[in-house]
């Protein structure tokens, strides 16, 4: 089962983030089988990170759950203690290391559609852009709770309007991006 786990930095935690950067990057490189994608969400300039993205194929909730409750900056309280974590469909069938835009270059970002229903908006015609894209679904995998998806784009506007169909949606969110792991 694919999940979308996302934690959001609390406000000043940005010291201890950087005290536990060693021992996040020792936890997910214990799940780095399991990654499909992963790394920081950034301030508009990049500079500053303000949570962290992990989709992750897990054999099922618990371990999901314990996935994100475990993550070290999590336990020592860098992050908020509500995580976004839902089941999630890969629907390119890629890792972000397939990405054919490469690790680096261009600018890349978070989208995040908020919605209810059942029906998951297709994937974009345009696939060039998107590094990863999937629904966000219920514990169950029956209930459509949104989209998530990490896109290469100019600027936030543009990577919305490639990833998504606003309309669907009673809430966007975009967040700067970059790739994750140990440089």
């Amino acid at each position: 089962m694919e999940f979308f786990c996302y934690h959001r930095d609390r406000p000043g935690s940005r010291d201890l983030r950087d005290e536990l950067l060693e021992e996040h990057w020792s936890y997910i490189d214990r799940h780095a089988a399991a990654m499909i994608a992963r790394g920081p969400t950034l301030t508009d300039d990049g500079e500053t990170p303000t949570g962290s993205v992990h989709i992750v194929d897990l054999p099922d909730v618990e371990g999901a759950r314990a996935f994100a409750l475990d993550e070290p900056n999590y336990r020592a309280g860098v992050y908020w203690p509500e995580v976004l974590l839902h089941r999630w469909r890969n629907e390119l069938g890629r890792t972000m290391w397939d990405f054919p835009g490469g690790r680096s270059g261009g600018i890349r970002y978070l989208v995040l559609g908020h919605g209810t229903g059942t029906t998951p908006e297709p994937v974009p015609q345009d696939r060039e852009s998107l590094i990863a894209y999937g629904p966000l679904l219920s514990d169950d995998g029956a209930v459509w709770l949104g989209t998530a998806a990490l896109v290469q784009a100019p600027d936030p506007a543009a990577a919305a309007r490639t990833a998504l169909v606003p309309d669907r949606y009673t809430g966007i969110e975009v967040h700067r991006w970059q790739f994750g792991g140990r440089r």
